[in-house]
């Protein structure tokens, strides 16, 4: 057992001052005065520092210099992670965009295997699309984007377990369809859709619970007469949504409005790629054929289009409060807790109290990482 002290603790609700976070072996057994520490118990001081239970990102392409997408195995998962701990990140979901059936399929395998190795350090796979409106496609490739037969149908919801998230358009696909996936225990996510406010409400009905990167590749609130897939988001009382502050993606007056309508239903996500937290000299990675550029903090294809985020989820925060205003708690909310009760895991990870395990991050006034902890042990 150990304890941190001189901190400023998010607990997932709000900040607390003189307060020590005790932990047993990979889990948190206690918030206590500091006064009331026992005298032999070892002890670390942050000398001020922010605790805060560990980032969760559910999308995140890749980071470190590599894609899931271009390599989809174990290692690529590993550098994801040892990437993800210098900004905080203690859980994601590796995201897999558009692609060929069989790739799907290793994926799933992998994860598999990774959850089994590692359960809240990955608690499942993102599958984004191929079953979207190639109208509202980005960067992902055209010729990949199909519909959803039956075969996939069976595969997916056989392997529900390893599938945490799937983003899908639902104007596209069959309510039926939808519904089974959501019944076999997939949570199902609207994305790269051109559905107008009443496809996307009945993509809600039919199990969708959740919307991808929010306002980018959707259609947006246009005017009085059509609220769009982003006006459906926010007329919606049990829908929440991922959203990319990175200050390309969104602009900051759209994350402040989005937080106000959603509040703790709305979720900070990366979709970050190789270029985030990638080695010095990173300039241009492949995003599925495209070729991505690095160019002022921002990845665009030779036509403009973004390609994902340098972002990490620390910056992440950082901008949610630096740019888009928000109160600390509300951004490390949107970091921590947010996300693990959208998984249906905040039982376990998400915020720093008592029987959680014992994932954290602790940073600094200027949002300098000061440490990562992973099941009760530093890793930074």
């Amino acid at each position: 057992m150990y304890a941190f002290t001189h901190c400023t603790l998010f607990d997932g609700e709000r900040l607390h001052t003189d307060t020590a976070l005790v932990i047993d072996g990979a889990r948190i057994a206690a918030l206590l005065p500091e006064p009331a520490l026992d005298a032999g118990l070892p002890r670390i001081s942050l000398h001020g520092a922010v605790l805060s239970a560990g980032f969760i990102d559910l999308q995140l392409n890749g980071c470190g210099g590599v894609m899931f997408n271009h390599a989809i195995s174990a290692d690529t998962l590993d550098t994801m992670h040892a990437t993800n701990l210098k900004a905080g990140t203690t859980s994601f979901l590796p995201t897999l965009i558009t692609c060929p059936d069989e790739h799907m399929h290793r994926a799933v395998t992998v994860v598999r295997d990774y959850m089994a190795r590692h359960p809240w350090r990955v608690p499942g796979l993102h599958l984004e699309g191929p079953y979207t409106n190639v109208v509202r496609r980005g960067i992902h490739p055209a010729h990949q984007i199909r519909a959803l037969n039956d075969a996939m149908l069976t595969f997916l919801c056989d392997n529900a377990a390893s599938i945490a998230m799937l983003t899908l358009a639902p104007e596209v696909n069959q309510p039926a369809h939808l519904q089974r996936l959501r019944a076999a225990g997939i949570r199902l996510a609207m994305g790269h859709t051109g559905a107008d406010y009443d496809q996307a409400m009945a993509g809600f009905d039919a199990g969708i619970g959740f919307a991808t990167h929010l306002y980018n590749a959707m259609t947006p609130t246009a005017n009085g007469r059509q609220p769009g897939a982003v006006g459906a988001v926010y007329d919606a009382s049990n829908v929440g949504a991922g959203i990319i502050a990175d200050g390309h993606h969104v602009h900051y007056a759209n994350i402040r409005l989005a937080h106000r309508v959603l509040g703790d239903r709305l979720c900070l996500v990366t979709d970050a790629t190789a270029a985030a937290g990638a080695p010095p000299g990173f300039e241009q990675f492949d995003f599925c054929g495209a070729t991505v550029y690095l160019q002022n903090g921002k990845c665009v294809d030779e036509h403009g289009t973004l390609g994902g985020s340098a972002l990490t989820m620390l910056e992440g925060v950082k901008n949610l409060v630096q740019q888009a205003g928000l109160p600390l708690e509300a951004a490390l909310a949107m970091a921590s807790r947010n996300p693990a009760r959208i998984l249906g895991l905040e039982q376990h990870i998400g915020t720093a109290t008592p029987g959680r395990v014992a994932n954290l991050v602790a940073f600094d006034a200027h949002f300098n990482l000061v440490t990562t902890v992973v099941n009760g042990q530093l890793s930074s």
